[in-house]
């Protein structure tokens, strides 16, 4: 039986973990703006020298996640964010560094290819594989766009560094690389996933042998299925990407839906 910790709050348990996972998007801020209740979090985690790891799915490097925190004011902690996109860049440099790739993306998740952006082809029918880090900015609402276009090159290897399926950035829903991913995979196509809740971005962003350790996030698909594949222990922030669900239904019943268990879960990640 999951347990609410609006009352008592995250420091009602925190001393039973050694290392704690926490989402940045849903859980931080809201794409917009930080939530200061979670803020003062990761201050009281830090006075209490508790370890975490700010774990995002962003599709960028670690230092372009790290300006944008700084910019909607978090100064501290930059040493403990990771990224997916940060995963999939060293795996593409060890395992693909002279192979040409299609991009399908924003021109804003640039920054990821950077240090191997000389083997970018525009045509895709050149490329050894596809990179996928979100949505064309002309397309960003026609999945069936992608499918249209992805259905002649189902041979071709997709690295997806969003496995995110939706993200809200404040009142607004948006796709995510993961919506292309999985359409992709519908269609006959092969891909390769950095981030959560698939198991290396954990071992990668941190030391988690013979810890107690803490998932916390908003998305049952990743931050939750991630913790549950891990045997971590995972906290659910219920005023995320699943709060319509939730009012509408149940904790529980959703969490049936999503084939998931939690431990905790609060509206808002907070002290």
């Amino acid at each position: 039986m999951s347990k609410n910790l609006d009352e008592s709050g995250l420091k009602s348990i925190f001393s039973e973990y050694d290392l704690f996972f926490i989402d940045i998007w849903g859980v931080v801020h809201n794409g917009i703006k930080l939530h200061e209740n979670a803020v003062k979090v990761l201050n009281e985690l830090s006075n209490n020298e508790k370890k975490f790891i700010l774990l995002t799915n962003a599709p960028r490097p670690n230092l372009t996640v790290i300006n944008t925190l700084k910019k909607m004011g978090l100064n501290n902690f930059s040493d403990t964010v990771f990224t997916s996109g940060e995963a999939s860049k060293r795996y593409l440099l060890e395992n693909f560094n002279n192979k040409k790739f299609f991009h399908l993306g924003p021109p804003r998740d640039f920054d990821l290819f950077k240090t191997f952006e000389d083997n970018k082809v525009f045509n895709i029918e050149d490329s050894d594989y596809l990179l996928c880090s979100g949505f064309f900015e002309e397309h960003e609402d026609d999945l069936g766009y992608y499918k249209n276009l992805l259905s002649k090159y189902i041979t071709k290897k997709m690295i997806c560094t969003n496995p995110d399926l939706i993200v809200d950035r404040g009142d607004k829903r948006e796709y995510c690389a993961g919506s292309i991913a999985k359409s992709f995979e519908e269609i006959g196509g092969e891909v390769i996933y950095f981030g959560k809740p698939y198991p290396p971005v954990y071992e990668i962003a941190a030391d988690v042998n013979n810890k107690k350790i803490l998932c916390i996030g908003d998305n049952l698909n990743t931050d939750i299925k991630g913790a549950n594949i891990q045997n971590f222990d995972s906290l659910l922030i219920t005023g995320g990407i699943h709060r319509q669900e939730i009012s509408k239904s149940s904790i529980e019943n959703v969490l049936k839906n999503y084939e998931a268990k939690i431990d905790y879960f609060q509206k808002e990640l907070k002290w």
